[in-house]
């Protein structure tokens, strides 16, 4: 059952780096539109940087679980690859830890910060008076995204070591070795 959840925490989290993708590729376009229709008809499509704002928020929250999937986070491994397996093992079930305590306290902190919107209705204090909750939820689903992520990480992780699968658990949240991160290069 968790390998299946894992699947499908896989293609999710690929639609999930495509959308994040689309919003950054627009939000550049529109930069790009408003530099130009400043540059050559003085004319400014206006609010620019608050949506690129939204865009590059809500993209990050929505790329974090694939990053983690594909152990890309930055880790400050010098001496990891020298310690012996099971240390590597409780180090690397230690920093998911660490890193889901860290999502779910901004998921926490998150959510209320929504509620709050949602129930007086904020608005930005720019001209466009864009309703906060507009980008406020879909960043949050990114983070709670994020953190369910990492905690499935760590119940398969821990799930493999009980079946003593010390290469699986290295392959789910393992630091990436020097071969592995060439490898990636060459892709």
């Amino acid at each position: 059952m968790l390998d299946s959840l894992l699947n499908l925490t896989r293609q999710l989290s690929r639609v999930l780096v495509w959308v994040a993708g689309a919003l950054l590729l627009a939000s550049a376009l529109l930069v790009c539109a408003e530099v130009i229709g400043r540059t050559l008809f003085n004319y400014s499509i206006g609010g620019v940087d608050e949506l690129s704002g939204y865009a590059f928020g809500i993209a990050l929250s929505l790329g974090l679980s694939q990053v983690l999937l594909d152990r890309a986070h930055i880790r400050v491994d010098a001496m990891y690859a020298h310690l012996p397996r099971p240390f590597r093992f409780v180090t690397d079930v230690f920093g998911m830890l660490v890193l889901a305590c860290f999502a779910g306290a901004l998921v926490y902190m998150g959510w209320s910060m929504v509620a709050d919107t949602l129930e007086y209705g904020s608005r930005s204090i720019t001209p466009r008076r864009t309703p906060l909750a507009w980008v406020q939820l879909p960043w949050l689903f990114g983070w709670a995204y994020f953190l369910f992520t990492a905690l499935l990480l760590l119940a398969c992780a821990i799930d493999r070591a009980l079946k003593r699968q010390w290469n699986e658990v290295s392959l789910l949240i393992g630091a990436k070795n020097t071969d592995e991160q060439i490898a990636d290069e060459k892709v």
